[in-house]
């Protein structure tokens, strides 16, 4: 009987193709050849990387564990195009995890607006404050430190030890999982425990003892840029002839997708944002607060009815409804809902006005605040949809967000 030859260190294990069924079949398969010796994957996506592979991305440049952190931390829900200049502006600015600790989370976000999923910017600063409390500063080493980190699990503190140290570590994000699905004809959805234990252990036994960066590397844009998940370019895969799944004519069924719940109408919701604009050109912001959508970033007043913002803007600023102008209406799409911001600008507020509104409204010292985006010195975080509002009334301050719908 054929063994497939798995490399471990510092011991070799056998897996005979009983072992490799059991690994890769349901209850419900019929036992099928094993397509291909896992060991011998790693040289060809290797193989394959150096040929064809993204090879000068920013983060692949001067490459080390907190570049590396950041451009993965980037990636997660986000494509690699719009990732690029988000990295280098926030690389520019936070170039060591030390000067990403000292910084104020409000510029930390201010970066990251636009890019959406800000838990991950707020992550980020939580566990580089971390490293630089309990590490010194310096990126940790060791596996179980780095996927104890806020916002960082078993996959993303694989792909950081592997990339930046060549350490041989596992990884199984979304590209991966597709591509072994694929290759090795993995029934059911990656959801599944099951299903992503068996994956575990295929990514496990594919990662080879040496070139493992490039390999990691291999894998990961092997799925973004090829085996993606509609229409697959299998005529430019190197693993084409060993790819069960595309053997069988079934890559466009492979990985099975999640199943769906019954279908129900996204729910809509509707709010209105009060623009009081200081004779100075700044507008009135308040901090989000932390749990929540946009959760602390700043954004217009927020009301749930026009009344409530215009009893709001009577009650402070002595004005009618009618001085209020009704702006053009912004739907913004949330995972699970849909958002319709009313705009409504109050144009020219004393100064005196101005101050009274600070000292009464504030939720806490830093609750509110007066902004311009023209003015660099206020660097703060935004929601996309307030800083393009922001952006087309009082001027732009960077590249606007070309991203997230989520944002």
């Amino acid at each position: 009987m054929a063994l497939i030859v798995l490399p471990r260190e510092p011991i070799v294990q056998f897996l005979t193709p009983d072992t490799y069924n059991a690994l890769t079949m349901t209850d419900h398969d019929t036992p099928t050849e094993v397509p291909i010796d896992p060991a011998q994957i790693g040289p060809v996506l290797v193989a394959w990387q150096r040929r064809s592979g993204r090879q000068d991305l920013p983060w692949q440049r001067d490459r080390s564990a907190y570049r590396v952190w950041v451009s993965e931390i980037m990636l997660q829900q986000t494509q690699v195009a719009t990732v690029i200049s988000y990295f280098e502006r926030f690389i520019a600015r936070f170039p060591t995890v030390s000067a990403l600790a000292a910084a104020p989370i409000d510029e930390v976000l201010h970066l990251w607006t636009g890019l959406g999923y800000y838990a991950r910017a707020r992550n980020l600063h939580r566990a580089a404050q971390h490293i630089a409390q309990h590490f010194g500063g310096e990126f940790p080493r060791q596996f179980a430190d780095v996927a104890a980190l806020p916002g960082i699990g078993r996959s993303t503190a694989g792909a950081i030890l592997a990339l930046a140290y060549d350490e041989r570590q596992p990884i199984l994000d979304g590209n991966v999982k597709r591509v072994l699905g694929r290759v090795f004809a993995i029934e059911g959805n990656a959801s599944q425990r099951s299903v992503e234990q068996r994956l575990w252990t295929l990514a496990e036994a594919c990662t080879p003892a040496q070139d493992v960066a490039t390999y990691t590397q291999a894998i990961m844009d092997l799925g973004a840029t090829v085996c993606s998940r509609r229409n697959p370019g299998c005529a430019l895969c190197p693993m084409t002839a060993q790819c069960l799944a595309h053997v069988a004519g079934r890559q466009h069924e492979i990985p099975a997708p999640k199943p769906r719940a019954a279908r129900k109408a996204r729910p809509a919701r509707s709010c209105w944002w009060l623009l009081p604009i200081d004779d100075a050109g700044r507008v009135l912001l308040e901090r989000r607060p932390e749990r929540g959508i946009w959760g602390g970033l700043w954004c217009p007043l927020q009301f749930d009815t026009p009344t409530a913002a215009e009893s709001y803007a009577r009650q402070r600023f002595a004005v009618e409804p009618a001085a209020l102008e009704t702006l053009g209406t912004i739907d913004h799409a949330f995972t699970h809902f849909d958002l319709s911001i009313t705009p409504l600008l109050l144009q020219a507020v004393a100064a005196a006005e101005a101050r009274d509104v600070v000292r009464d409204v504030a939720m806490e010292p830093s609750g509110v605040l007066w902004y311009n985006p023209r003015d660099g010195a206020i660097r703060v975080g935004l929601p996309a949809p307030a800083k393009q509002l922001l952006d087309a009334l009082l001027g732009q301050t960077f590249e606007p967000s070309r991203n997230s719908p989520y944002g």
